[in-house]
């Protein structure tokens, strides 16, 4: 890659109407990123040959698209096709669930922007529909569900800042599957197979960050050689990832109620990931601390 392909260097932000937008647009330039908003489809290939001929003025740009677009947001797919043959193009994707988005709209009593004289529900199923395909073609995928402004906002400084350089940079997360698997996972592995230190009373109390439950479910029959052969599964996803310019990624680990099992897992592989050449890795806990 030459120095002026780094400069030629977009992020695309969309996602679910009500899913955050406005909030990662405004973290993105807290930490040094110009931002377009509502920028037409057929605007990107200008942005990104500005931002090429300006690269010391907008070193990292970013344009927040969404269906407020209508006819214009349909080109995006193509235009994208297009531009990724001189440019890198990454797309972070702000999801919710529906009973979020229908929360958060009533709460600010606006309609949705397509549910035209019909209900939120209406609308907010018109656009998963319509976004269905660019999810799919999504970088980072980040289900803002269960998490406030402030929250999204820390996210996307940890993601984005100045010092998310050219590392691939993993999330680890652990959570319970009694609680929905989470949707903003890239990878997901099941720690179930692993006896459960519920079932032992002096365990039960503790979680997989405590050294005496990580001991025990580390130490159990299948635990080393999970570690070693998903590690070793992963090493060339990874190499994968960074050819297909992929620098985020969430590997998800779940077990019953995300407090011990994939807590301990989590924990563990995020400390191999750590030693991995160009890999930074840090940990989330998704269920710790519910009942």
């Amino acid at each position: 890659m030459t120095e002026n392909d780094t400069a030629r260097e977009m992020l695309l932000v969309t996602g679910m109407s009500g899913a955050g937008r406005s909030t990662v647009a405004k973290a993105l330039e807290d930490v040094g990123w110009y931002v377009v908003d509502n920028l037409p489809t057929q605007m990107l290939r200008p942005l990104v040959d500005l931002a090429s001929a300006s690269a010391e003025a907008m070193p990292r740009i970013a344009a927040v698209m969404d269906v407020r677009g209508g006819a214009l947001f349909r080109d995006v797919e193509a235009t994208l096709e297009s531009l990724r043959r001189d440019a890198t193009v990454r797309i972070l994707f702000l999801d919710a669930t529906d009973a979020a988005l229908v929360r958060r709209f009533e709460q600010v009593r606006r309609p949705h922007p397509l549910q035209g004289d019909g209900t939120l529900l209406d609308g907010i199923t018109t656009e998963r529909s319509m976004l269905r395909e660019l999810r799919s073609e999504s970088d980072l995928i980040i289900d803002t569900s269960e998490l406030n402004i402030h929250q999204l906002a820390n996210r996307i400084v940890e993601r984005f800042s100045e010092a998310d350089d050219d590392a691939l940079r993993l999330t680890v997360q652990s959570f319970g599957f009694k609680y929905g698997m989470p949707t903003d996972a890239d990878l997901v592995a099941d720690a179930r197979f692993l006896p459960n230190p519920f079932w032992v009373p002096e365990l039960r109390p503790g979680t997989g960050r405590d050294l005496e439950v990580s001991e025990y479910v580390l130490a159990q029959e299948g635990a080393e050689a999970f570690l070693d052969g998903y590690l070793q599964a992963l090493v060339p996803v990874f190499a994968g990832y960074r050819r297909e310019n992929k620098r985020h990624a969430t590997i998800a680990i779940g077990c019953t109620g995300g407090k011990h099992r994939s807590v301990a897992l989590a924990e563990e592989l995020a400390r191999r990931f750590r030693e991995i050449p160009g890999v930074a890795a840090s940990v989330k806990h998704r269920d710790l601390g519910r009942e």
